[in-house]
């Protein structure tokens, strides 16, 4: 061996016994392991997105119902994350986030499902891919509980098990594979951090042709029909906005400053949204309610959540408040104008905020306003016009979809309650139990 050899090979000994890291990486057969700290944060998210549903969404929703039906919509949330979970366990999954299909840009493959590639070891990134999939699965079963705000006090049991199911199906799982799963509108360049498509336009539109096709409750909109129990509803409205914190800082995937952000911004978008809708609110009627401030903070919430990894507090603070004033007329417009019974306001919070937040997304983002800039490429005005693309191609498939999947269970099993079932309340009539006892 050469004089220059053997200083190399020295060197070469120095610097693995510096840096043994080095040789590790390189080792083809040592197993690449989860970063510990992300692995942490994800599933504290996924604890606090299910947290949304089971209990938070039940407590809201059940508040907001007439007392006759406060058992009937915590039932229908119950049942539909038992439901949900299941199909995301035969291919949901898959079918969302599977990859190299010849439909790819369309959907996923159910092969990639918990059945196929998942196992202890399996990597998504820095994190494993039963936390990655579990944390998307809450995501999933919030969706389709939302819409059934749009229905509530009025359908069958049965019907809201078909629907949440097929719904899932032809609505949630494309959608979600078309903008997260790298469908084409992931392709196409659209930004949707944590949902603004993917959940809110798809809640809100599949509740608003829900509202259509069953029509409304029987005395609407003449009939006063005030929540029952708005304590609930408070605190179900507190717990939402402490699971979004999960929702929106967990889609970052790991515990970095994105996440961090998206937690600052999540909170400001909901605090502006609450204060614009009591403000407006108070400004129409002549005081401000209980009921306007949450629901506000839930028009905040929806609407900062496509952008809370792209903007800065700048951003969310304006995001927040128009969503307070758009969203609360849209309300009145909905329900006052239209006479819409849409029994919840899923359409103009969710549906409304979804796509007024997932098109502001497309300004905030610029980096002259807080945001963390435009891909090469990119400029304001056609990220802008992407982001509208992507709302208008999701809520036309989602209104026309769900338009079927209604008709043909109006013409198999059938939507609604009989009139004196309604009237005597879907606790007794669907599930024979009382929800208070006296």
């Amino acid at each position: 061996m050469s004089r220059r050899s053997c200083v190399a090979s020295a060197a070469l000994v120095c610097i693995c016994a510096l840096a043994p890291g080095a040789l590790h990486a390189a080792d083809p057969g040592v197993v690449p392991t989860a970063n510990s700290g992300n692995t942490a944060w994800l599933l504290t998210a996924t604890a606090l997105v299910l947290s949304m549903t089971l209990p938070g969404l039940i407590a809201f929703y059940s508040g907001l119902v007439r007392s006759k039906n406060v058992l009937s919509v915590a039932m229908q949330c119950f049942a539909i994350a038992c439901l949900v979970s299941i199909l995301w366990l035969a291919g949901g999954y898959g079918l969302a986030f599977g990859r190299g299909g010849a439909l790819q840009p369309l959907i996923g493959s159910p092969a990639a499902g918990w059945l196929g590639a998942i196992n202890r070891n399996a990597l998504h990134g820095t994190t494993p891919v039963a936390a990655f999939a579990m944390f998307q699965l809450t995501f999933a079963i919030i969706t389709p509980a939302l819409v059934i705000g749009g229905f509530a006090e009025r359908i069958k049991f049965s019907a809201v098990l078909w629907f949440s199911g097929l719904w899932l199906l032809l609505v949630y799982l494309p959608v979600c594979h078309w903008v997260w799963g790298g469908g084409w509108l992931a392709r196409l360049g659209v930004l949707d951090f944590a949902g603004g498509i993917v959940v809110h336009v798809t809640a809100g539109v599949g509740a608003l042709v829900s509202a259509l096709v069953l029509r409304e409750r029987k005395g609407f909109p003449h009939l006063a029909m005030p929540p029952h129990n708005m304590t609930l509803t408070i605190v179900g409205a507190g717990m939402l906005w402490v699971g979004w914190f999960g929702f929106n800082g967990g889609s970052a995937l790991a515990a970095n400053g994105s996440a961090a952000m998206a937690i600052l911004v999540t909170q400001l978008g909901a605090s502006a949204g609450a204060l614009a809708w009591m403000s407006a609110e108070w400004r129409k009627f002549g005081k401000p309610s209980v009921l306007g401030l949450v629901t506000g903070m839930v028009a905040g919430l929806g609407t900062i959540t496509p952008a809370s990894g792209f903007v800065g507090p700048l951003g969310a603070v304006v995001i927040g408040a128009v969503a307070g004033l758009v969203c609360f007329s849209a309300t009145q417009v909905l329900k006052r104008r239209l006479r819409i019974d849409d029994s919840l306001d899923v359409s103009p919070v969710h549906g409304v905020g979804g796509a007024l937040g997932t098109t502001l997304t497309g300004v905030f983002v610029a980096a002259p306003l807080g945001g963390i800039g435009y891909a090469a490429g990119m400029s304001m005005g056609r990220q802008v016009l992407v982001q509208l693309l992507g709302v208008a191609s999701v809520a036309l498939w989602c209104a026309a979809v769900t338009y079927v999947i209604l008709s043909v269970l109006q013409a198999t099993l059938g939507l609604r309650v009989s009139e004196d079932q309604e009237r005597e309340g879907l606790d007794l009539s669907q599930h024979g139990e009382r929800a208070y006892n006296e």
